[in-house]
């Protein structure tokens, strides 16, 4: 049996044989251009690790019941995401170092190839939990016309699954402290809350170092937070934010959310608070990716249009503000409380969320 050979393994007759290039194929050969092919076809295999991460992901939050080890996988796999996306962020780095003129000596030749045909790129954002909705209408058209029908078969085949941000919606949901015999958190919570602001208020109004515009500037500010907490206590606001798309995370999961963030340190809610924080990264790795990605457009391109037809710059940053999967996350932030204001658990729930261990002596 013949041994098995490195390049055989990795196929690499084939990987290295992939770079063919449009400026050579027409007799000027553009020296910048096999980079350009190497950096992009770096980004899928790397999409395709990512998608490969994500599967496994979804399935493992498919079961009802999470054992510890199970999201200790999870945010394991997270962070090999996260890893990923910090190397494909320094990837733009090295491409960088081609110049816009470098970039003009084949950059017509590629029409109209663009990102916007990434399969995969768009595969990554459905598992995430970015829906057809979430884009505007011209995005959507794009889409339609730039992928092929095979392509938005099997795209639209994985946004109609459970989206990793729809599991994560009903995992949040289900933690079991909120409510325990007698015990009503939220009710604590909300008292915890309205002491804080209304200390808050009471600094303000103290503060002497303020003028009266700034004075006025600041209770207004205090104002918005105290809505924000309202909307979050009063069930028919919050339904009335989802309806609008203005949050994605039910108010159960938030609720749960934000119980997780609160009490970090005890032990059970360790892995959760990591699995949260490990989303929020990867989150602003894209967000961070898609900015970087707007600068380079516009350094090469100015305001040129992109090979695909978008308006190039100005599209790629309109994207990285718009398409945040886990801004509900983010924004968790504004309803957290000081330690030393956050409301003391009972003992039977404290005791719930540490590690106990018997342990049998013999004298």
């Amino acid at each position: 049996m013949e041994k098995l050979h490195y390049a055989d393994y990795l196929q690499l007759e084939k990987l290295l044989s992939a770079q063919d290039l449009e400026s050579e194929k027409k007799g000027k050969k553009a020296h910048d251009e096999m980079l350009f092919i190497v950096i992009h076809q770096a980004y899928e295999l790397w999409f395709k690790q990512i998608i490969f991460e994500m599967g496994s992901i979804k399935n493992l939050f498919n079961n009802e019941y999470l054992e510890d080890k199970t999201l200790g996988l999870i945010n394991s796999r997270l962070q090999r995401i996260v890893k990923i996306l910090e190397l494909l962020n320094d990837q733009i780095r090295i491409i960088e170092t081609m110049t816009p003129l470098d970039f003009l000596d084949f950059r017509d030749l590629l029409q109209p190839a663009s990102g916007f045909q990434s399969l995969q790129f768009r595969l990554f954002e459905a598992h995430l939990g970015l829906k057809w909705e979430d884009r505007s209408p011209v995005e959507r058209q794009y889409f339609n016309s730039r992928l092929r029908k095979e392509e938005r078969a099997i795209l639209d085949n994985v946004i109609a699954e459970k989206s990793i941000r729809e599991l994560i919606d009903s995992w949040l949901s289900r933690l079991p402290f909120l409510e325990f015999s007698n015990y009503t958190f939220w009710e604590h919570y909300r008292t915890a809350v309205e002491n804080m602001l209304n200390s808050d208020e009471q600094s303000i109004q103290e503060n002497h170092t303020l003028s009266d515009p700034e004075r006025e500037m600041e209770i207004k500010n205090l104002k918005a937070t105290r809505e924000s907490f309202e909307t979050l206590f009063d069930k028919d606001k919050y339904s009335k934010l989802l309806d609008k798309s203005e949050v994605k995370f039910s108010r159960k999961a938030m609720l749960g959310a934000i119980f997780i963030f609160l009490y970090e340190d005890h032990p059970l809610l360790h892995l959760p608070s990591r699995i949260l924080n490990s989303l929020i990264e990867i989150d602003e790795l894209i967000i961070k990716w898609r900015y970087a990605h707007a600068l380079m457009a516009k350094r090469m391109l100015g305001t040129k249009i992109g090979t695909g037809g978008s308006s190039g710059h100005q599209y790629l940053k309109k994207t990285a503000q718009r398409h945040s999967i886990f801004s509900d996350l983010f924004n968790v932030s504004t309803f957290l409380l000081p330690k030393s204001q956050v409301p003391v658990l009972p003992d039977e729930i404290m005791e719930r969320l540490s590690y106990h261990f018997d342990v049998l002596r013999k004298g």
